[in-house]
């Protein structure tokens, strides 16, 4: 079959990906609806940039998927509803796609309280939902989480390799500014813990609103105290809100970014002095351009990379999660069809090395982005780089 000149590609990697993955396909399962197509739900907010970025990505991934003719006559269709970031309208949006019947599973966009606050309803109606947000209260506990899965860093591990710099650089002491939400509450915790072991001095912690638009107050606080480094768990907009308050304060020292701010390739022009020399942990797809790809996952990443930016102009670091979402559900309906649990049960055991970097979940962890995905990345020239 010739497929169309933009997927052909990045098709052909994630069907080897896929098939990899899944084995034989079997066409023993539940075919979906009733021209076979079987709907990804997707649960987003429309004003967030980073949920923009997850419905273009799942779009593209789906039309991917589809043209590659892997899922026989079954076909992926995406259903996207608007949540506002509101747990009561996310939880209404959630129960109104585990009540039909056509939809064989659904991804959580960055909401991080909607994906908790609808943990029960998701485990008791059986929809496998992978989770893009950062908490990891998302898969915590175990048991109550049985059909949640979560792709995106884990803040242990990002804490980890933002410590392990530090370290490095001999830094003597930190301040943190941290997003007062799940995620901003457990990376800091995270990475409290990390910086206790490693011996390096907290000067200073402070939280601000998820939803606050200035963080000049906040900053000038914390670096009020000189801390050789400031660390922003926080969202993009936030951190680069932090790193130019912190520049107009005249702090000096290294700045550092956990993965929750990572978003286009280009730092707004607004931000990009601020944000020069600027450490990030994320995965490195962010500076793709810098990697060689030596093997068919890196060529996949790139091709990827690549058919994001053809269709929509740029690209969003966070896609990649988006993306290995779409594969992983389509391994399984290639596999099992539209049946909830069979879907869910192939998510536990898949591993694969996907866009983002090596994906394992395990029956103990449903939060799957291996740490060895994540390195470092420096802000030069208004782009994200590979550091060296």
């Amino acid at each position: 079959m010739r497929l169309p000149r933009l997927a052909t590609a990045s098709v052909v990697a994630s069907a080897l990906l896929v098939a990899g993955l899944t084995g034989c396909t079997s066409d023993d399962g539940d075919p979906g609806g009733d021209d076979g197509t079987i709907v990804i739900g997707a649960d987003l907010n429309n004003s967030s940039t980073v949920d923009l970025a997850y419905g273009r990505a799942l779009q593209l991934r789906i039309d991917q998927v589809n043209a590659s003719g892997r899922l026989g006559k079954r076909k992926l269709a995406l259903r996207a509803q608007d949540n506002r970031s509101d747990p009561t309208t996310s939880l209404r949006n959630i129960s109104t796609f585990a009540d039909d019947p056509s939809v064989g599973a659904l991804v959580g966009g960055s909401c991080d309280s909607c994906v908790v606050g609808a943990a029960k309803t998701i485990n008791d109606k059986k929809l496998p939902t992978i989770a893009l947000a950062a908490s990891d209260e998302i898969t915590q506990p175990i048991a109550d989480r049985q059909y949640l899965f979560k792709l995106g860093p884990n803040s242990a591990d990002s804490a980890t390799a933002m410590v392990a710099e530090l370290r490095r650089l001999k830094v003597p002491n930190a301040a943190v500014l941290y997003s007062d939400d799940l995620y901003g509450k457990g990376g800091k915790a995270a990475l409290t813990g990390e910086l206790g072991k490693a011996k390096i001095a907290l000067k200073g912690a402070t939280p601000v609103k998820p939803t606050a638009t200035d963080v000049t107050q906040a900053i000038e606080t914390l670096t009020a105290g000189e801390p050789a480094a400031l660390i922003v768990l926080a969202s993009p907009d936030q951190a680069a809100l932090a790193a130019t308050s912190a520049k107009r304060a005249g702090y000096a020292g290294k700045i550092y970014f956990d993965a929750a701010a990572a978003s286009d390739m280009f730092l707004p022009l607004a931000s990009a002095a601020a944000t020069n020399n600027t450490t990030m942990v994320f995965t490195q797809i962010l500076a793709i351009d810098d990697v060689i790809a030596t093997t068919p996952a890196k060529a996949a990443r790139k091709q990827w990379f690549r058919d994001y930016i053809s269709r929509y102009g740029s690209y969003s670091g966070v896609a990649s999660f988006a993306a290995d979402a779409v594969d992983l559900i389509a391994a399984a309906v290639a596999r099992v069809g539209g049946d909830r649990d069979q879907i869910r049960a192939i998510l536990e055991t898949s591993q694969t090395d996907g866009i983002s970097g090596p994906i394992r979940l395990t029956p103990a962890n449903h939060s799957g982005l291996m740490p060895q995905a994540l390195t470092l990345l420096v802000a030069r020239a208004g782009r994200w780089r590979l550091a060296s």
